[in-house]
């Protein structure tokens, strides 16, 4: 009798601290772990989300700026922080479903991270320096053949990179690749027509697009924008391989109770749920909202990288 009056302190204990952190959390700081630098896109938005959440937890929002790696700094640092809810980070796409594939020794493990809600996708966009005189990705096509050897392009996701080798295999087009170091160096080559062909992010390169200074020709990553109602996306030009996947999303320590992930997904969703907020700070940014629940983050992650592990293969590239 003694045993079983024992287990059932026991049980029922396990039920109090397990509800605990539901009705508790927050008391303090939470701290989010970002993959940019002050002044990058998951730095901006984070900032301007956590004053939002900030009024309705009653607990600030701390910004914790992890860049480099490719990303991987940051999500090591997610991945051992302590599972209380009070360290979450927000990391994209590349992070979680390509890193996995190109580097020969990852440093933290992409299950070690529990998905909260996917917040966004950024749009990409083909653009092109506008004294080419192309309008559409044919006339590109043509232009290079052209002009061969003269043009080269830019961008940092990897299914990009597949979609212009096969234009360049298919249709007989003429450019290479070259580096890319960041947003801002990649617009300014652009605009000065040493690299006159990008696949970007849609807000690094709208205010030049509506400046008639750069040319869109299509919306790489399959998802429209009001921004640029005109634009095809690649699967309306017919091009059936992989999108680009652009999302940022918020996760949490392995281990991080239910009850909290759970609160910071509907605070979000409530968050989203304001039209205003929306429009300001994610659609005239070159943004989509992407929200949804922790399972369907999870399935989205799930079959994202099983994509990934074929536009890697497609790619040629070799784990670094």
């Amino acid at each position: 009798m003694r045993r079983f009056v024992g287990f059932l302190f026991f049980a029922s204990a396990i039920a109090v601290s397990s509800a605990a952190p539901a009705q508790d959390y927050p008391n303090k700081p939470i701290h989010v772990i970002t993959t940019s630098s002050a002044g990058g896109i998951s730095d901006i938005f984070m900032r301007v989300l956590g004053e939002e959440l900030h009024k309705s937890l009653g607990q600030p929002i701390i910004i914790d700026n992890r860049p480099g790696g490719a990303g991987n700094i940051a999500a090591r640092a997610c991945t051992e922080a302590a599972p209380d809810g009070y360290t979450i980070c927000i990391i994209n796409a590349d992070v979680m479903i390509y890193n996995q594939y190109l580097f020969k020794n990852l440093p933290f493990d992409p299950e070690k991270m529990t998905p909260i809600i996917n917040l966004f996708h950024l749009i990409q966009v083909l653009v092109i320096n506008s004294d080419l005189k192309a309008t559409t990705v044919d006339q590109l096509v043509a232009t290079s053949r052209e002009k061969p050897g003269t043009l080269s392009y830019l961008t940092a996701s990897i299914p990009c990179v597949v979609y212009m080798d096969s234009l360049k295999k298919e249709k007989g087009a003429d450019w290479v690749r070259v580096p890319f170091k960041g947003g801002g160096e990649a617009t300014n080559a652009i605009l000065g027509g040493s690299t006159p062909i990008g696949l970007l992010g849609l807000g690094n390169v709208i205010s030049n697009i509506r400046a008639g200074k750069m040319t869109a020709l299509a919306l790489v990553n399959n998802i429209r924008t009001p921004l640029l109602p005109e634009t095809p996306t690649l699967a309306d030009l017919g091009y059936k391989g992989a999108p680009s996947q652009t999302w940022y999303g918020l996760f949490a320590p392995v281990g991080t109770p239910r009850p909290v992930i759970d609160k910071i997904s509907g605070e979000v969703k409530r968050v989203f749920a304001n039209k205003d907020f929306v429009e300001k700070y994610v659609i005239s940014r070159g943004q989509v909202p992407a929200i949804n629940t922790p399972e369907e983050f999870a399935a989205e992650i799930k079959a994202d990288r099983a994509a990934s592990a074929q536009v890697v293969k497609a790619s040629g590239l070799q784990p670094q």
